[in-house]
C-alpha cells in the first residue's frame, strides 16, 4: 500500500507530467483560457491516458513481448490510443455537446498527445524505484495506479493554470506580455512551485 501512495504522490506532484517532464504542452497552452474547458479536457485526457495504458500494457505483455515483437510498441500504441479517443469523442458527442463543441479541434489531439503515449511507453519500459527499493517495471496494478496519478497530475496543472489565466485576463498586462508570453511566465513559475514538492519522494 505504502508503494502505491508512493507512486501516487510523485507522479501527480514531484514528476508532474506537464510541468516537470513537459509532455502534453499543446492542449496545456491552448485549452487553459476557461477553466470549464479544461476541466473537460483533463476528463477526457484522464479517461484516455488510464485506458490506454492498461490496454497497451496488457498488449506489451501478452501479444507484443512474447512474440519477440517489442519494435512494434510505437505504432501499435498510437493505433490503441487513436482508437480510444474515437471512443470518447462518440461519447462526449452524444453526452455533451457544449463540451464536444468547446474542445473543438484538441479533442481530435488527444490521439497526438505526447502525455498519453508518454505514459503507454514509459509505463512498460522505465524501471521505477520508490522508497530505495530495487528499481522493477511496474505490475498491471502499478501501472494503472501511476497512469490514473499521472492523469490527475495534468488535469491539477490544467485547472490550476486555468483559474490563474482567467484571473489574468482581468488584470492590468502590459501589451507587451498579453497572450502566449505572461501564460508562459506563469507556467514557468507554476512549475518552479511544484519543485517544492521534489524532497516528498
Amino acid at each position: 500500500m505504502g508503494e502505491y501512495l508512493l507512486i501516487i504522490i510523485s507522479a501527480i506532484f514531484v514528476n508532474n507530467i506537464l510541468l516537470a517532464q513537459f509532455l502534453g504542452i499543446c492542449p496545456f497552452l491552448g485549452v487553459s483560457n476557461k477553466l470549464s474547458t479544461a476541466a473537460g479536457m483533463s476528463g477526457a485526457v484522464c479517461f484516455v491516458i488510464t485506458l490506454a495504458t492498461v490496454v497497451t500494457y496488457l498488449l506489451n505483455s501478452y501479444v507484443l513481448a512474447p512474440f519477440g515483437l517489442e519494435f512494434l510498441q510505437t505504432i501499435s500504441f498510437i493505433l490503441v490510443i487513436a482508437a480510444l479517443v474515437q471512443m470518447v469523442e462518440i461519447v462526449l458527442k452524444k453526452v455533451s455537446p457544449s463540451l464536444y463543441q468547446a474542445l473543438g479541434i484538441f479533442l481530435p489531439l488527444i490521439t497526438t498527445n505526447c502525455a498519453v503515449l508518454g505514459v503507454a511507453i514509459t509505463v512498460v519500459t522505465k524501471e521505477f524505484a520508490f522508497g530505495g527499493t530495487a528499481s522493477h517495471l511496474l505490475n498491471l496494478g502499478e501501472a494503472t495506479v501511476y497512469a490514473l496519478a499521472t492523469s490527475l497530475g495534468y488535469g491539477l496543472a490544467m485547472c490550476l493554470f486555468a483559474g490563474l489565466r482567467e484571473h489574468l485576463a482581468l488584470n492590468d498586462v502590459p501589451k507587451a506580455f498579453r497572450g502566449l508570453p505572461i501564460a508562459l511566465i506563469t507556467v514557468s513559475i507554476m512549475a518552479m512551485a511544484f519543485l517544492g514538492f521534489s524532497g516528498m519522494v
